[in-house]
């Protein structure tokens, strides 16, 4: 069974579509990283599903409940941790959790708290206040919060961002011990690496829905070709590709250019003729990246509030 199912979900702000037509599927116990720029309608889609919001267009289930008719059913059984910190600063995190606890009706209140600290490690920080808390443990206390009433779906909107690595990756760690247990994920991120982290992703771009599969999918698909050039003077070399047909993206990576095109046999031409140009200069096939893709979808997609 689907923990997320829909279909053809339509959100429009005055004359501004933010989410197109949007479908998507989630099975239970699945990671699903959720991709795309800034504006993109990712926050929007996430507000639809766990009921927050009401699709113009469009039909679903979430968790088996009807995303019109039982947006209360869907809140009770969802976790949904937005992008700002959201809780009280001048509370401890024992306070905010107690806060939690009661919003959700859980009883006896004491117990519930004291096995989600201890869960996420919190127990010894129980007194701090909220707002003297680094990024890392602020986002700790806003996942104890979304799985206290043990929801069968997370929903997290850019989770990580303005974490530092190390917490980043324990925040992962947790993410796929609580899959492990059976709890569906859908989380939206800018962190490719995160991405590669996730069973699948879903890319949306200014409303609609551009690719869906497992990363190694999502980017053989995209069909891109990748080369590396080396040798001397890049930054003039990097000048003479831009521009050139059959090259969409030309990217420094340290000691080398990345150089990425669609069109295969126009981007071996370019590049053939850089290497003629240039003494020193050798190309030799790379590796096409998540990140290539993304470039690639965000170069290729008009904004929708534009």
């Amino acid at each position: 069974m689907n923990a997320i199912d829909v279909h053809g979900l339509v959100k429009r702000f005055g004359d501004k579509t933010v989410v197109d037509h949007v479908t998507m599927a989630v099975a239970e116990g699945e990671i699903v990283g959720f991709l795309g720029p800034n504006g993109s309608g990712k926050t929007t889609t996430i507000r639809i599903m766990c009921g927050l919001l009401t699709a113009d267009e469009g039909e679903g289930t979430v968790l088996g409940f009807n995303i019109r008719t039982e947006s209360l059913r869907i809140k009770r059984e969802v976790g949904y941790m937005t992008q700002k910190f959201s809780f009280y600063e001048d509370l401890t995190i024992g306070e905010n959790l107690e806060f939690v606890a009661r919003l959700y009706r859980l009883k006896p209140v004491g117990e519930y708290v004291a096995r989600t600290l201890e869960e996420l490690g919190l127990t010894s920080r129980r007194d701090q206040l909220a707002g003297t808390l680094s990024g890392g443990w602020k986002q700790r206390l806003a996942l104890a919060a979304c799985i206290m009433h043990k929801p069968k779906l997370l929903l997290l909107d850019e989770p990580t961002a303005g974490v530092d690595p190390k917490a980043r990756r324990e925040f992962w760690d947790e993410i796929h011990r609580l899959a492990s247990g059976g709890l569906t994920v859908l989380v939206s991120t800018h962190y490719m690496d995160e991405a590669e982290r996730c069973h699948r992703i879903s890319y949306i771009s200014y409303g609609k829905m551009l690719a869906t599969g497992t990363v190694a999918e999502v980017v053989r698909n995209a069909g891109l070709t990748t080369f590396i050039v080396q040798g001397p003077h890049l930054d003039q070399v990097a000048a003479a590709l831009d521009g050139r047909p059959g090259v969409d993206q030309v990217a420094p990576f340290g000691a080398t250019l990345h150089v990425v095109g669609s069109d295969r046999e126009k981007l071996e031409a370019a590049l053939a003729d850089v290497e003629k140009e240039h003494k020193g200069v050798m190309v030799t096939p790379g590796e096409t990246s998540l990140e290539d893709v993304f470039i690639q979808f965000m170069s290729g997609s008009k904004d929708n509030m534009a």
